[in-house]
């Protein structure tokens, strides 16, 4: 505690003092361009990995970067993500994953919880979709690799449940809304996006300028190295070849062409 009050000093005296005439401007209403959704495992910092100033971001987190289907629970998820969306006009949502995530690793041992952390237990029942996938479709795998394609797996089901929202289904059909996948490598600080033409999470630059309706990661995905999510030579039947990734033109990325161009440096500078 001494640590938080000595940091409260700190901060009054070094950063709100530097930046006055920004918090002077938040007093008075935020305008977020981002909901950035990912877990509360304190290793992960939204600001700090994407660089972003205060009033960036509008952040919902949770224990594995859940979000339950529309009318699955009564939580706080759905609320302020409808109110991110409707009062904010938010159009870009990002779910972000990471490495080693515990509650990943607890779902893979979902059942040896509900006796010690019922309330966890309940919690990671609404993501069983990720779990029965990986479970009857990664078999060969095991270890710190199976826990690896589960963070994967667990944000493409995220972005499956986003669209059962009402708010999040008629913006997407009017092309106001782009829906982004993250994972954050805690050891290695690296961000990875998915793209869902590849099927693959692959770095931010390289993805593509259009994307598939579906989230589907490669069945065979190797995982031999962490470095990257991407399966070498593959490409879907009937898919159009890669378009080079645009150079020195951030706002021209995938999602982020409503944004300023010095908003989207800031997003992007801790992915590169």
């Amino acid at each position: 505690m001494k640590r938080l009050i000595e940091g409260l000093q700190k901060f009054q005296e070094g950063y709100f003092s530097s930046h006055r005439d920004l918090f002077e401007q938040l007093s008075h209403g935020q305008h977020p361009r981002i909901l950035f959704i990912c877990c509360s495992d304190s290793r992960v910092d939204p600001n700090l990995i994407t660089q972003s100033e205060v009033g960036d971001l509008f952040v919902i987190r949770n224990a594995g970067n859940i979000i339950p289907p529309y009318g699955a629970a009564n939580g706080g998820e759905g609320a302020a993500m409808e109110y991110a969306l409707v009062a904010l006009g938010i159009n870009q949502i990002i779910v972000c994953g990471h490495s080693h995530c515990g509650a990943m690793k607890g779902l893979l041992k979902l059942n040896s919880l509900q006796e010690k952390m019922p309330l966890v237990y309940d919690w990671l029942k609404h993501t069983e979709a990720t779990r029965r996938l990986v479970l009857d479709n990664y078999e060969h795998l095991e270890g710190e690799e199976l826990v690896e394609i589960m963070v994967a797996e667990n944000i493409l089901t995220q972005l499956k449940n986003l669209q059962t929202y009402p708010a999040v289904h008629s913006l997407l059909h009017k092309g106001n809304l782009s829906l982004h996948g993250w994972i954050y490598r805690i050891e290695s600080g690296q961000v990875l996006a998915y793209d869902g033409v590849l099927h693959d999470f692959v770095a931010p630059q390289s993805r593509l300028s259009y994307l598939e309706p579906e989230f589907n990661l490669h069945p065979n995905c190797p995982l031999t190295s962490y470095n990257s999510f991407k399966v070498p030579g593959s490409q879907p039947p009937g898919a159009m070849p890669s378009p080079q990734p645009s150079q020195g033109k951030l706002s021209a990325l995938p999602g982020f062409s409503h944004l300023p161009m010095e908003q989207a440096e800031r997003i992007y500078r801790g992915s590169r």
